[in-house]
């Protein structure tokens, strides 16, 4: 019997706290930067490397997240090339 698995979605609440938390984060840090007593290159580094640390966490979530969806598939294909086998088999025939 085949069991498909139940499609994992997030709900809208946590969804809104997920970019919610994200927008208050990197407003913090932007505050906290342009506050900063320093001189504005030193700022304007800092600034610039808070947003390519952001860029990556974004790539390295869509790649681990593009795996695990890949993994499911093949995953699931193989199941099924299985069942089939299975159906198909008559374990009482003559070879």
């Amino acid at each position: 019997m085949s069991e498909t698995p139940v499609k994992q979605q997030s709900t809208a609440a946590f969804y809104g706290q997920a970019v919610a938390s994200f927008g208050l984060a990197l407003l913090a840090t932007a505050i906290g930067i342009y506050n900063l007593k320093a001189d504005a290159w030193v700022r304007g580094f800092l600034g610039i490397a808070v947003l390519y640390l952001v860029t990556s966490a974004f790539t390295l979530a869509k790649v681990v997240r593009d795996r695990q969806e890949a993994g499911q598939i093949v995953s699931r294909v193989d199941q099924a090339r299985l069942e089939k086998l299975l159906a198909e088999h008559d374990p009482f025939e003559k070879l």
